[in-house]
């Protein structure tokens, strides 16, 4: 009988490389941070598509929004740091700068090994989620290395928004 392959809604530990990001801080609730900041971090990271495009230069894909939430479960919704980033190539030096008021830097996300799980529906739902893959980790013998991180899979007004939730962690 062939193994089933696993779902991405179960939890699970995988490796993932280190990557290249755009990013951009913000502070305040998720509504009003990504508001503010998304023209910047879009604006910034298609204009570095569209110049490798002109250049004649490899481009890619703008891919899934990242976010981490260093604070997110130390401090009310209204003082949540935001750290949200696009990957982009590893070979970037520069970042255009299309708002003058949001600065967009290059990091690089570290990551190693890393829990994560799929959650389906509604941020504010996400609960029920988080608290599965903290049992998984925990059961599995590991313990989180690292802040909370989301990439989303669809755009806030999807149908059923798909949010990866993500967790560095090592074993105990």
């Amino acid at each position: 009988m062939a193994q089933r392959k696993s779902s991405k809604k179960e939890p699970q530990i995988l490796e993932m490389p280190p990557q290249k990001m755009a990013v951009v801080y913000g502070k305040g609730t998720p509504d009003k941070v990504f508001a503010e900041v998304m023209p910047a971090l879009y604006g910034s990271v298609y204009t570095l598509k569209f110049d490798l495009k002109k250049k004649g230069l490899p481009t890619f894909k703008v891919s899934g929004l990242r976010a981490r939430y260093p604070d997110a479960h130390l401090v009310p919704k209204e003082e949540w740091t935001h750290i949200i980033a696009l990957p982009i190539p590893e070979d970037t030096t520069s970042l255009p700068q299309k708002v003058p008021s949001v600065e967009v830097k290059l990091e690089t996300w570290e990551y190693g090994t890393v829990a994560q799980i799929l959650h389906l529906g509604a941020y504010a739902e996400e609960g029920p989620t988080v608290e599965r893959l903290h049992k998984f980790i925990e059961d599995n013998g590991y313990e989180i290395a690292g802040v909370h991180e989301e990439e989303y899979l669809t755009t806030p007004d999807a149908k059923v928004p798909k949010t990866i939730i993500r967790y560095a962690v090592r074993k105990k």
